[in-house]
């Protein structure tokens, strides 16, 4: 199963994605990064790379961000795995309705491919 990366500027809004999205599909690894190391807003990059490397196995992980700097630092964590030879992409896409498909398409076995092109349809999901 390919693993997923929850990024937030705010500890609460990425735990709080990520267990929604563990509520739809409980065997799938997921991890959420938020906030500084301190507990206060901001993107840290250890937290990220220790997400990212917590559920990263040999089918991968993928990162959904939230704006702004989660997606800069997130970046520069992913050149640094890469470059360790792990299989880990980021994906474009609204947060909880990326995490919720990421979440269900890794349960059913999608490849990473499949499941970024599904996930970055979540921007086509309409509420009303």
């Amino acid at each position: 199963m390919t693993g997923v990366v929850i990024v937030s500027h705010c500890q609460k809004l990425a735990e709080g994605v990520a267990e929604l999205a563990q509520a739809v599909a409980p065997n799938v690894p997921l991890a959420a990064a938020g906030g500084l190391e301190d507990g206060s807003l901001g993107t840290s990059y250890d937290k990220i790379k220790a997400a990212a490397e917590s559920v990263c196995g040999e089918d991968g992980a993928l990162v959904l961000m939230d704006m702004g700097s989660s997606v800069m630092t997130a970046e520069m964590v992913l050149e640094e795995l890469k470059a360790q030879g792990k299989s880990i992409e980021m994906a474009d896409c609204p947060l909880v309705e990326g995490a919720v498909a990421a979440a269900i398409g890794s349960a059913a076995g999608e490849t990473m491919e499949q499941l970024k092109k599904q996930v970055e349809k979540a921007w086509e999901t309409r509420k009303l």
